[in-house]
């Protein structure tokens, strides 16, 4: 049985459906603070629990035969991380530790971990490696270092292996506008509602957009594997915000202008990531194109 934690999420939602078309078990842990049960999967089991509390996770690995864990369970926005970096710490490095205490206890096998860009920071040169430096910029950053290093360590010690998948900016159905890769949902909910959409700056600025349904399954091939390593995963192209507002007029039929506004303070500007190293591992390639990906993203919005 796979435990997906924060499987009611937007990524996580996404990686239970893909779990559960390849016939596998799937156990869903989700607090629900962000997730919705509208967006779990009906063959997956649930349980209601937080990570943060060690009595929750204990319940769960003592009830069910968990052979795997695919985390995703974390507080997602850099502004939050920023503005209560006590919160941010707690849910996302107390609570891995916690998990990893219990895989530990169990004798898991495998560790699948959700982890980010925004390790890297600012980009000291293009496209970004697993090599480059990390100097993350934000709480939520070094959150997300802190808790590559903590499956680190504790897989010294046992015989559980892990994977560590850091993401580009992730986009697509039932992602909400908070979080990394928001700006794709801050368009599509403006756009839907036809109400004007804001490019802070002169929208040059670049992101490597991955569609969610290309993290699934590299979460799935992750998972399968036997080897413990880390690995960007991401689609290796740069689209800049003007690029990315106007495919997104065509999916939505979206007619207003863009209204530029004042950079925002502390934005990187361009920003994409290698992703030689998960093809070579697991024979992973994204199957989505931005305009591919953003179509189906598009279907979703207007008929939510």
């Amino acid at each position: 049985m796979i435990l997906v934690t924060g499987g009611c999420g937007f990524i996580g939602s996404h990686i239970t459906d893909a779990l559960i078309e390849k016939k596998y078990k799937v156990l869903v842990m989700d607090n629900l603070s962000s997730g919705s049960m509208e967006n779990l999967n009906s063959k997956a089991q649930f349980v209601k629990g937080d990570i943060t509390n060690t009595e929750d996770i204990e319940a769960v690995f003592k009830k069910y035969p968990i052979d795997a864990v695919c985390h995703h369970a974390a507080q997602i926005s850099v502004a939050v991380s920023m503005e209560n970096p006590v919160f941010d710490i707690n849910t996302n490095i107390i609570g891995i530790i916690n998990l990893l205490q219990a895989c530990e206890k169990y004798k898991v096998k495998r560790f699948v971990f959700a982890s980010s860009a925004a390790i890297y920071g600012n980009p000291v040169y293009l496209p970004i490696d697993e090599n480059h430096p990390k100097n993350p910029l934000s709480f939520y950053g070094l959150s997300k270092l802190a808790s590559e290093q903590c499956i680190r360590i504790f897989a010294q010690d046992t015989d559980m292996t892990y994977a560590i998948l850091r993401y580009a900016n992730v986009y697509g159905p039932r992602q909400r506008a908070e979080g990394e890769g928001g700006v794709v949902a801050v368009f599509m909910n403006r756009m839907v509602a036809n109400k004007e959409c804001y490019i802070h700056g002169d929208g040059k600025q670049t992101r490597d957009f991955i569609y969610v349904k290309d993290i699934a399954a590299a979460n799935v091939k992750a998972l399968e594997c036997h080897v413990s390593f880390t690995a960007n995963v991401s689609t290796n192209v740069y689209t800049d915000i003007v690029t990315l507002f106007n495919v997104m007029k065509k999916e939505t039929g979206y007619e207003k202008q863009a209204v530029y506004t004042q950079p925002r303070k502390g934005d990187i500007k361009d920003s994409y990531l290698k992703n030689t190293g998960i093809h070579e591992l697991l024979s992973w390639y994204p199957e989505y194109d931005l305009s591919k990906g953003l179509k189906e993203t598009a279907e979703y919005f207007l008929h939510a």
